[in-house]
């Protein structure tokens, strides 16, 4: 009996919404970090291992400074693809670490994020 409640549950659990990754900007090589300041990512190129979506990336200061660092987001099957939420990144040196708003998404051998 539970386990046709639990199977039940699941059912009705409302889906996940899918991207709508038409809308979603190809992922530039290289794009304003979302924090400001004039700081530019470059680099990325998400990959998904397993159950992540992991990609490294540069973060480029306006005096000319590069810091290295590397993104880990969720890997969710969707629709047409994987979608990478939740990112959290550090410095590869582990200086740094935080979020980012930025979600992946990945099908058809393209890569985009979120507007």
């Amino acid at each position: 009996m539970r386990r046709l409640a639990l199977m039940l549950t699941l059912i009705a659990a409302p889906a996940m919404a899918q991207p709508d990754d038409e809308n979603w900007q190809r992922l530039a090589p290289r794009f304003e970090s979302t924090g400001g300041g004039g700081v530019m990512i470059s680099e990325c190129d998400p990959i998904i291992l397993d159950d992540r979506c992991a990609t490294p990336f540069t973060a480029t200061l306006p005096d000319g400074r590069v810091f290295r660092n590397i993104a880990v987001f969720q890997a969710l099957p969707v629709q047409g693809g994987v979608l990478g939420p939740r990112a959290r990144w550090s410095a590869v040196d582990r200086s740094a670490q935080g979020t980012s708003p930025i979600e992946v998404f990945i099908g058809q051998g393209v890569s985009r994020r979120s507007p």
